[in-house]
Protein backbone atom coordinates (compact mmCIF):
# COMPACT_ATOMS: atom_id res chain seq x y z
CA UNK A 1 0.00 0.00 0.00
CA UNK A 2 1.35 3.17 -0.78
CA UNK A 3 1.33 5.51 2.27
CA UNK A 4 0.43 9.34 2.86
CA UNK A 5 4.30 10.81 2.50
CA UNK A 6 5.10 8.75 -0.65
CA UNK A 7 1.71 10.15 -2.31
CA UNK A 8 2.62 13.71 -1.09
CA UNK A 9 6.22 13.12 -2.39
CA UNK A 10 4.85 12.05 -6.20
CA UNK A 11 2.35 15.17 -5.96
CA UNK A 12 5.62 17.32 -5.13
CA UNK A 13 7.76 16.13 -8.14
CA UNK A 14 4.68 15.81 -10.26
CA UNK A 15 5.02 20.04 -9.49
CA UNK A 16 7.46 20.73 -9.78
CA UNK A 17 8.40 18.98 -13.36
CA UNK A 18 5.52 20.36 -14.51
CA UNK A 19 6.25 23.96 -13.60
CA UNK A 20 10.13 23.30 -15.31
CA UNK A 21 7.82 22.35 -18.33
CA UNK A 22 5.94 25.44 -18.56
CA UNK A 23 8.93 27.49 -18.08
CA UNK A 24 10.94 25.95 -21.04
CA UNK A 25 9.35 27.75 -24.13
CA UNK A 26 9.32 31.09 -22.31
CA UNK A 27 13.06 31.15 -22.06
CA UNK A 28 14.21 31.32 -25.19
CA UNK A 29 11.23 33.92 -25.80
CA UNK A 30 12.81 36.04 -23.22
CA UNK A 31 16.25 35.72 -24.58
CA UNK A 32 15.48 36.56 -28.29
CA UNK A 33 13.33 39.81 -26.83
CA UNK A 34 16.82 40.82 -24.82
CA UNK A 35 19.71 39.91 -27.84
CA UNK A 36 17.28 41.27 -31.25
CA UNK A 37 19.94 43.11 -32.97
CA UNK A 38 18.59 45.33 -36.18
CA UNK A 39 20.43 44.40 -39.29
CA UNK A 40 21.14 46.45 -41.92
CA UNK A 41 18.64 45.73 -45.10
CA UNK A 42 16.50 43.70 -42.98
CA UNK A 43 12.52 43.97 -44.64
CA UNK A 44 9.82 45.97 -42.91
CA UNK A 45 6.23 46.36 -44.06
CA UNK A 46 7.28 49.33 -46.64
CA UNK A 47 10.68 49.52 -46.65
CA UNK A 48 13.54 47.89 -45.00
CA UNK A 49 15.72 49.10 -42.51
CA UNK A 50 18.59 51.09 -43.30
CA UNK A 51 19.82 53.54 -39.90
CA UNK A 52 20.03 56.96 -41.10
CA UNK A 53 24.05 58.15 -39.84
CA UNK A 54 23.88 60.35 -36.86
CA UNK A 55 25.19 63.11 -38.64
CA UNK A 56 22.94 63.32 -40.76
CA UNK A 57 20.15 62.85 -37.72
CA UNK A 58 21.28 65.83 -36.72
CA UNK A 59 21.47 68.21 -39.86
CA UNK A 60 17.95 67.18 -40.08
CA UNK A 61 16.75 68.74 -36.83
CA UNK A 62 18.78 71.71 -37.73
CA UNK A 63 17.64 72.35 -41.00
CA UNK A 64 13.66 71.96 -39.32
CA UNK A 65 15.29 74.33 -36.88
CA UNK A 66 14.04 72.64 -33.86
CA UNK A 67 13.16 73.65 -30.24
CA UNK A 68 12.17 72.25 -27.33
CA UNK A 69 8.61 73.53 -27.75
CA UNK A 70 8.47 71.68 -30.69
CA UNK A 71 6.77 67.66 -30.89
CA UNK A 72 8.67 66.06 -33.33
CA UNK A 73 7.16 62.52 -35.21
CA UNK A 74 9.29 60.11 -36.80
CA UNK A 75 7.55 57.80 -39.02
CA UNK A 76 9.21 54.55 -39.46
CA UNK A 77 11.09 54.61 -36.66
CA UNK A 78 13.46 52.03 -36.61
CA UNK A 79 15.76 51.97 -33.44
CA UNK A 80 14.75 55.37 -32.57
CA UNK A 81 17.77 57.68 -33.14
CA UNK A 82 16.12 60.37 -34.31
CA UNK A 83 13.23 60.45 -31.52
CA UNK A 84 16.23 59.77 -29.00
CA UNK A 85 18.15 62.81 -30.56
CA UNK A 86 15.66 64.99 -30.63
CA UNK A 87 14.16 63.95 -26.91
CA UNK A 88 18.04 64.93 -26.18
CA UNK A 89 17.70 68.17 -27.35
CA UNK A 90 14.98 68.18 -25.33
CA UNK A 91 11.95 67.79 -27.85
CA UNK A 92 9.25 66.12 -27.03
CA UNK A 93 9.49 63.05 -29.84
CA UNK A 94 7.12 59.94 -31.07
CA UNK A 95 8.22 57.65 -33.60
CA UNK A 96 6.04 55.20 -34.94
CA UNK A 97 6.94 51.73 -36.08
CA UNK A 98 5.85 49.03 -37.39
CA UNK A 99 8.21 45.80 -36.38
CA UNK A 100 7.78 45.44 -32.32
CA UNK A 101 10.90 43.90 -32.04
CA UNK A 102 12.37 47.50 -33.63
CA UNK A 103 9.82 49.30 -31.00
CA UNK A 104 11.16 47.27 -28.25
CA UNK A 105 14.71 48.33 -28.81
CA UNK A 106 14.12 52.02 -29.26
CA UNK A 107 12.13 52.16 -25.74
CA UNK A 108 14.88 50.19 -24.34
CA UNK A 109 17.69 52.56 -25.99
CA UNK A 110 15.40 55.76 -24.87
CA UNK A 111 15.49 54.44 -20.97
CA UNK A 112 19.25 54.04 -21.07
CA UNK A 113 19.68 57.78 -23.00
CA UNK A 114 17.29 58.76 -19.94
CA UNK A 115 15.28 60.44 -22.12
CA UNK A 116 11.94 57.68 -21.59
CA UNK A 117 9.64 60.65 -20.42
CA UNK A 118 10.32 62.66 -23.70
CA UNK A 119 11.10 59.72 -26.16
CA UNK A 120 8.09 57.10 -26.90
CA UNK A 121 7.11 54.46 -29.55
CA UNK A 122 4.24 52.78 -30.50
CA UNK A 123 3.63 50.11 -33.31
CA UNK A 124 1.87 51.07 -35.75
CA UNK A 125 1.05 51.26 -39.79
CA UNK A 126 2.18 54.86 -41.07
CA UNK A 127 -0.67 55.01 -42.81
CA UNK A 128 -3.19 54.50 -39.91
CA UNK A 129 -1.84 56.96 -37.63
CA UNK A 130 -2.62 60.41 -36.94
CA UNK A 131 0.42 63.04 -36.97
CA UNK A 132 -1.69 66.07 -37.40
CA UNK A 133 -0.13 67.45 -33.80
CA UNK A 134 3.04 67.48 -34.91
CA UNK A 135 5.69 70.58 -35.62
CA UNK A 136 8.11 68.82 -36.90
CA UNK A 137 7.94 64.99 -38.99
CA UNK A 138 11.04 63.33 -39.98
CA UNK A 139 11.05 60.39 -42.19
CA UNK A 140 13.70 58.30 -43.94
CA UNK A 141 11.16 56.31 -46.31
CA UNK A 142 11.26 55.58 -50.48
CA UNK A 143 9.93 58.09 -52.59
CA UNK A 144 7.13 56.53 -53.60
CA UNK A 145 5.84 56.28 -49.67
CA UNK A 146 6.59 59.81 -49.62
CA UNK A 147 4.59 60.68 -52.53
CA UNK A 148 1.62 58.40 -50.87
CA UNK A 149 1.66 60.24 -47.80
CA UNK A 150 1.69 63.72 -49.82
CA UNK A 151 -2.11 64.69 -49.52
CA UNK A 152 -1.95 63.71 -45.69
CA UNK A 153 1.06 65.94 -45.07
CA UNK A 154 0.07 68.82 -47.49
CA UNK A 155 -3.14 68.71 -44.88
CA UNK A 156 -1.29 69.14 -41.45
CA UNK A 157 -1.42 72.81 -40.31
CA UNK A 158 0.67 75.25 -42.60
CA UNK A 159 4.00 75.73 -41.13
CA UNK A 160 4.45 72.08 -40.25
CA UNK A 161 8.17 70.89 -40.97
CA UNK A 162 8.64 67.76 -42.86
CA UNK A 163 12.17 66.48 -43.03
CA UNK A 164 13.40 63.59 -45.07
CA UNK A 165 16.96 61.67 -45.52
CA UNK A 166 17.53 61.95 -49.07
CA UNK A 167 14.45 60.79 -50.77
CA UNK A 168 11.86 63.39 -52.34
CA UNK A 169 8.47 64.00 -52.61
CA UNK A 170 7.76 64.05 -56.19
CA UNK A 171 6.87 66.99 -58.22
CA UNK A 172 6.92 69.44 -54.31
CA UNK A 173 10.28 70.99 -54.39
CA UNK A 174 11.95 70.69 -51.36
CA UNK A 175 11.99 74.49 -49.72
CA UNK A 176 16.07 73.57 -48.37
CA UNK A 177 18.65 70.41 -48.49
CA UNK A 178 21.41 70.15 -46.69
CA UNK A 179 24.24 67.41 -46.98
CA UNK A 180 26.79 66.46 -44.98
CA UNK A 181 30.39 65.26 -45.16
CA UNK A 182 31.31 63.77 -41.94
CA UNK A 183 30.80 60.76 -40.94
CA UNK A 184 28.53 59.74 -43.61
CA UNK A 185 28.91 58.03 -46.79
CA UNK A 186 25.46 57.32 -47.65
CA UNK A 187 22.57 58.46 -47.54
CA UNK A 188 23.87 62.31 -46.52
CA UNK A 189 21.06 64.66 -47.76
CA UNK A 190 18.62 66.25 -45.85
CA UNK A 191 15.49 67.84 -47.72
CA UNK A 192 13.17 70.10 -46.28
CA UNK A 193 9.41 71.22 -46.52
CA UNK A 194 6.80 73.76 -45.09
CA UNK A 195 3.62 72.48 -45.36
CA UNK A 196 1.73 76.04 -47.19
CA UNK A 197 -1.16 77.41 -46.38
CA UNK A 198 -3.72 76.88 -48.76
CA UNK A 199 -4.13 80.46 -50.43
CA UNK A 200 -5.59 79.47 -54.04
CA UNK A 201 -8.46 81.01 -55.68
CA UNK A 202 -10.39 84.70 -55.35
CA UNK A 203 -9.22 87.82 -52.99
CA UNK A 204 -10.19 90.87 -52.68
CA UNK A 205 -7.61 93.35 -51.63
CA UNK A 206 -9.44 97.12 -51.57
CA UNK A 207 -11.44 97.63 -54.51
CA UNK A 208 -9.11 95.01 -56.42
CA UNK A 209 -9.47 91.21 -57.15
CA UNK A 210 -6.51 89.08 -56.21
CA UNK A 211 -6.45 85.69 -57.79
CA UNK A 212 -4.27 83.30 -57.02
CA UNK A 213 -2.55 80.47 -58.73
CA UNK A 214 -0.92 77.42 -56.44
CA UNK A 215 1.36 74.97 -56.74
CA UNK A 216 2.63 73.84 -53.72
CA UNK A 217 4.56 77.02 -52.09
CA UNK A 218 5.09 78.49 -55.11
CA UNK A 219 2.43 81.19 -56.19
CA UNK A 220 0.98 82.98 -59.66
CA UNK A 221 -1.98 85.02 -60.48
CA UNK A 222 -3.08 88.44 -61.41
CA UNK A 223 -3.45 91.35 -58.69
CA UNK A 224 -6.34 93.62 -60.58
CA UNK A 225 -5.20 93.69 -64.59
CA UNK A 226 -1.32 93.29 -63.33
CA UNK A 227 0.35 89.73 -63.02
CA UNK A 228 2.26 88.71 -59.73
CA UNK A 229 5.87 87.96 -59.73
CA UNK A 230 8.18 86.67 -57.40
CA UNK A 231 5.45 84.71 -55.43
CA UNK A 232 5.63 82.28 -52.41
CA UNK A 233 3.76 81.13 -49.92
CA UNK A 234 6.24 79.83 -46.91
CA UNK A 235 3.93 78.53 -44.31
CA UNK A 236 1.93 80.89 -43.42
CA UNK A 237 3.72 83.95 -44.53
CA UNK A 238 2.86 85.19 -48.08
CA UNK A 239 5.29 87.10 -50.51
CA UNK A 240 4.54 88.30 -54.02
CA UNK A 241 5.14 91.73 -56.18
CA UNK A 242 2.64 93.67 -58.22
CA UNK A 243 2.42 97.04 -59.72
CA UNK A 244 5.59 98.05 -58.38
CA UNK A 245 5.14 97.30 -54.94
CA UNK A 246 6.06 94.29 -52.26
CA UNK A 247 3.57 92.39 -50.41
CA UNK A 248 4.30 90.61 -47.32
CA UNK A 249 2.37 89.44 -44.98
CA UNK A 250 0.09 86.06 -42.85
CA UNK A 251 -2.91 84.02 -44.18
CA UNK A 252 -5.27 83.18 -41.58
CA UNK A 253 -7.71 80.62 -43.18
CA UNK A 254 -9.73 83.18 -45.04
CA UNK A 255 -8.24 86.67 -44.50
CA UNK A 256 -4.16 87.80 -45.36
CA UNK A 257 -3.23 90.42 -43.55
CA UNK A 258 0.21 92.87 -43.97
CA UNK A 259 1.61 95.83 -42.22
CA UNK A 260 -0.36 97.95 -44.53
CA UNK A 261 -2.65 95.80 -46.47
CA UNK A 262 -5.31 92.97 -46.25
CA UNK A 263 -7.14 90.46 -48.13
CA UNK A 264 -10.45 88.54 -47.65
CA UNK A 265 -11.24 85.46 -49.61
CA UNK A 266 -14.18 86.05 -51.79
Amino acid sequence: MTSFLEITSNLRLRSVALALLLSLPLAPMALAAESFEPKVGQPGKDVVWVPTPQSLVEKMLDIAKVTPKDYLIDLGSGDGRTVITAAKRGLTAHGIEYNPEMVDLAKKMAAEAGVASRATFAKADLFESDFSKANVITMFLLPSINEKLRPTILNLKPGTRIVSNSFTMGDWRADETATVTDDCSNYCTALLWIVPAKVDGAWRIGNQDLTLTQTFQMLGGTLGTAAISDAKINGSEITFTANGTRYSGTVDGKSMKGSNWSATRK
